[in-house]
């Protein structure tokens, strides 16, 4: 199969029918073989029934509906894994993303041996308030990762099936998906502008939330990327400096506390002392953060499945 259309949604029934036509002409105009996946997160609108429907009309559709809502990340962790075409393409659901990006897609993931293209809204049709935001994070994005993208969040994005076969995506960390890849070992990481279109149908999902959530998954992605494998490298380290630093102190203490006796001058006793008891702090720190280390390096070798999720109804 050429390629894969991963689409999640939430509460989109009224811009699906539309879109799913736009794909298979897009499809059928270039000869490619192909699937749509729609994964439903839980809608309470008619998306579902409307996916139902579509699929009787086009077998190139496939559904799958969460029994709640879990989220982007979730949804988009869950249709790569049905995946089967050689090129995935990530759109959103809402009429946003132009399916006429994808033939061009496809060419570059194919004949430059891409492992990842993210789209660029250079021009966007979004409130201030979402796009301020947006911008933020895009360049705190590119400063910790060294990926020089101008879009890391954009819906429309195309890989290479042995990307999103390997990365694991969950919380909120769709919009770092780049970084994830990156992290895996795919470096062949470029950027295509393509259309932002003004939304046709229902109202925003975006909300103040995500902005404090994506700023804390950016912090978890640098830091498990980083320390994920290795987090001894990072606790130990941190313990251990805390812990000779205790251990410093509290002999400059005690050789402070023997010179002034032979020299027969006054002292103070050393639980007295402020930074006696600072240094008990920093021996006590360090110990537990070397041992926060070593439990949390037993963790890392012995992680249990995190994304699992309730699938209420699937469509194969």
């Amino acid at each position: 199969m050429d390629i894969s259309v991963v689409v999640p949604l939430f509460n989109e029934d009224e811009s699906l029918p539309e879109l799913t036509a736009w794909i298979d002409k897009v499809m059928i105009e270039n000869n490619f073989s192909y699937e749509i996946i729609l994964v439903d997160d839980g809608s309470t609108d008619k998306s579902w029934s409307v996916i139902e429907d579509l699929r009787l009309q086009n077998p190139a559709i496939k559904g799958i509906k969460f029994r709640r809502n879990y989220g982007k990340s979730a949804a988009l962790n869950v249709g790569f894994e049905a995946t089967q075409g050689d090129v995935v393409i990530t759109m959103d659901a809402d009429l946003q993303d132009s399916p006429d990006e994808i033939p061009e897609l496809y060419r570059r993931i194919k004949e430059e041996k891409l492992d990842l293209i993210s789209g660029w809204k250079k021009k966007r049709y979004d409130p201030i308030t979402k796009t301020i935001p947006t911008k933020l994070f895009n360049a705190a994005t590119r400063k910790m990762s060294g990926i020089e993208l101008n879009d890391f969040n954009c819906g429309l994005k195309a890989y290479r099936n042995d990307v999103i076969k390997t990365i694991e995506v969950y919380g909120e960390m769709h919009r770092y998906i780049p970084v994830i890849a990156k992290w895996a070992g795919f470096n062949k990481i470029s950027e295509q502008v393509v259309e932002h279109r003004a939304r046709k149908y229902g109202t925003t999902k975006f909300g103040f939330s995500r902005f404090i959530n994506g700023f804390l998954d950016l912090l978890s992605i640098f830091f498990v990327g980083k320390f994920g494998k290795r987090p001894m490298h990072f606790f130990g380290s941190l313990g251990v400096l805390s812990f000779f630093i205790g251990i410093i102190m509290a002999l400059y203490i005690l050789f402070e506390k023997k010179y002034l006796i032979w020299q027969g001058l006054p002292y103070r006793d050393v639980t007295d002392q402020p930074l006696f008891y600072l240094s008990l702090v920093a021996i006590v720190v360090g110990s537990q953060m070397f041992l926060a280390g070593f439990i949390a390096e037993l963790l890392s070798r012995n992680a249990p499945e995190r994304n699992q999720y309730l699938i209420e109804k699937e469509l194969k």
